[in-house]
């Protein structure tokens, strides 16, 4: 039996599972939610191929989860991230519950991403289920990483610099694969000014308002499409009362780069701004939050790989693209590791309220994971062990 016959044989187990997870809820803000999941996916976990698993405390933030499937002692391990945070609020399971209508799952967090939790832990019982599992594997999921993962960035790089490869189970793109993402900044603007009576004294005072909105003006020229740098000040505070000129304002600026050079100059000229008016004091902080995943030639072997295995197991046609979005991926393909990404559900609508996944897929992207765990890999770290065994 193929992976892709069990998983179509189990198809409806999926589908119980994703309702669950759904069900579930997890904003990453709020700690106990996450803290419930985390405890309950470990549980999960532990069920399938009896691998150690870790439930990772934080004060900081939710707890992440770290399962370990051990495998020849010799062979790097194949690293699998996800996250089960979600940007939805606590409660929003009541207005959009799970359903399934017309082929597509709706529900907070469906796409980005339970489904993909759902599809890897169902690849790996497949992978047990044929008795295919050739090396060690590690699956990290994470509770923040819709906040930028402050708290769970360190792990996933640590465990990703043992790895021979690791694999996203973040959504596709139209069923594509992701072999680079832009950089993420994100960086806040304060601009300190003079209070003053908006009446009586309308020229004593200094508009903190004033000196941002001419800030915010600096940054947007920013902008080059051309370069594929975009900078938007996302969003923007100011002043306590409409007869006071302003003496405080903030902002929020959100960077993307194609490339981490890029991010890096952008960084700098946003670190340099310099008040417009002598009288207003700019503080800027913030900086790259995730470095811009370069499609490295690492990255594109892999990727050719993938798609030699999907053709020839799965008849499948793969494609892919560079995604505009950040992902946990990007610091693992950051320190010279290949990454897979984008091998999570086909769908679309991620954070919006027409989020949804199409069920038929899954079975289909379950099975391609499962033949990527199973499979040899094109990998620098695969032809070190073919030679060592050689």
């Amino acid at each position: 039996m193929t992976f892709l016959e069990y998983l179509q044989g189990r198809h409806n187990e999926m589908l119980a599972d994703l309702r669950t997870f759904v069900e579930r809820e997890t904003p990453s803000d709020h700690k106990p939610a996450c803290d419930a999941f985390a405890r309950f996916l470990a549980e999960h976990l532990r069920g399938i191929g009896n691998p150690s698993v870790e439930i990772v405390r934080r004060d900081d933030a939710g707890d992440h989860v770290v399962a370990r499937w051990p495998g020849p002692a010799n062979e790097p391990p194949i690293l699998l991230v996800g996250h089960f945070d979600t940007v939805w609020p606590h409660g929003t399971i009541a207005q959009i519950p799970f359903s399934i209508v017309d082929g597509k799952a709706r529900g907070p967090g469906v796409y980005d991403m339970k489904a993909g939790l759902v599809q890897g832990c169902w690849a790996i019982r497949a992978l047990f289920a044929a008795g295919s599992q050739r090396r060690p594997m590690v699956m990290i999921c994470n509770s923040d990483e819709e906040l930028g993962s402050l708290s769970s960035r360190a792990l996933i790089e640590d465990e990703a610099r043992k790895a021979e490869a690791v694999l996203v189970l973040e959504p596709a793109k139209g069923g594509a694969l992701k072999t680079a993402r832009k950089s993420v900044g994100i960086f806040t603007i304060e601009v300190a000014g003079r209070a003053s009576h908006a009446g009586s004294e309308p020229y004593a005072g200094v508009s903190a308002i004033e000196e941002l909105a001419r800030q915010t003006l600096a940054l947007h020229a920013m902008n080059d499409k051309d370069r594929g740098i975009s900078v938007n000040v996302g969003t923007f505070h100011g002043g306590t009362r409409r007869n006071v000129v302003a003496a405080n304002a903030i902002a929020q600026v959100d960077t993307r780069t194609l490339t981490n050079s890029d991010a890096d100059e952008l960084a700098g000229r946003i670190g340099a701004l310099q008040p417009q008016n002598t009288d207003a004091r700019v503080i800027v902080t913030g900086g790259v939050n995730r470095p811009a995943m370069e499609r490295t030639e690492t990255i594109a072997r892999l990727f050719e790989r993938a798609r030699e295995l999907a053709a020839g197991e799965l008849g499948m046609a793969l494609d892919e693209i560079s995604a505009g979005g950040g992902s946990d991926g990007s610091f693992c393909a950051a320190l010279g590791i290949p990454v897979l990404d984008g091998l999570g559900a086909v769908g679309d609508g991620a954070h919006a309220l027409g989020e949804h996944v199409i069920v038929s897929e899954m079975p289909l992207r379950a099975a391609l994971v499962a033949t990527l765990l199973a499979a040899p890999l094109d990998t620098p770290a695969a032809r070190t062990a073919a030679l060592r065994a050689g």
